[in-house]
């Protein structure tokens, strides 16, 4: 069983890359960001509180986001693995996280601040059925609407230059120490997020020692 924790600025392709570690390892994706949209799109009653957390540009408190995590994980859909991303995201997370579960390894995705701004800026979602874009690189055929169901696409609200200062800072001071906690026991593996896709999922499959990652083709 392999359990990995995948972290990052905003932008540095966490999502994406933990979609392509999982796809032929049979690991499962347990995306924290996701599970909280999934809440807010659904109108739950932790959706609401979410919700104006977001719209007031903070962040979830330690307590709501442990709590969304051991369920997800108490769930015990991963007979082979996990892959967890969006947590953890400070000191507290990482400890109740590593006394909890015996973790194989850490990816860090490093991506400088100005490539940040620019990728996440230029992500747009659909809130109809959720599919997400980039106008850098993934933008819809028609702009401005979902190639799935033809919605308008809207900004996250988490996406602005505000929000996004503020995610920055609380990355700075709050997680990259954590990375900190985690190097002391020596299985961090930095991997430069700026290359295509693809090459950077190889960089990640030589760093763990696994099977290298075959792109699929048409």
């Amino acid at each position: 069983m392999r359990k990995y924790v995948i972290m990052g600025v905003q932008g540095s392709g966490k999502g994406t890359q933990s979609e392509l570690l999982c796809d032929d390892l049979d690991l499962v994706h347990i995306a924290v960001g996701d599970i909280f949209r999934w809440h807010v799109q659904s109108h739950t009653k932790l959706g609401a509180q979410v919700r104006r957390i977001m719209n007031a540009g903070d962040l979830v408190g330690d307590d709501m986001v442990e709590k969304v995590v051991r369920e997800r994980l108490d769930q015990h859909d991963w007979n082979f693995g996990f892959v967890i991303d969006g947590f953890p995201r400070n000191g507290r997370q990482a400890e109740f996280f590593m006394e909890s579960y015996d973790i194989d390894g850490v990816i860090h995705l490093e991506l400088p601040e100005d490539e940040v701004r620019r990728r996440v800026l230029s992500r747009r979602l659909c809130p109809n059925c959720g599919m997400d874009y980039n106008l850098i690189a993934d933008r819809p055929e028609v702009e401005g609407r979902c190639d799935i169901c033809g919605h308008e696409l809207i900004t996250r609200a988490d996406d602005t230059p505000e929000a996004l200062d503020a995610r920055l800072r609380d990355y700075n001071e709050k997680t990259r120490p954590v990375l900190e906690l985690f190097r002391r026991k020596e299985f961090v593996h930095d991997i430069d997020a700026r290359p295509p896709a693809d090459e950077v999922q190889a960089k990640i499959r030589a760093a763990l020692n696994l099977p290298p990652y075959q792109p699929k083709r048409d």
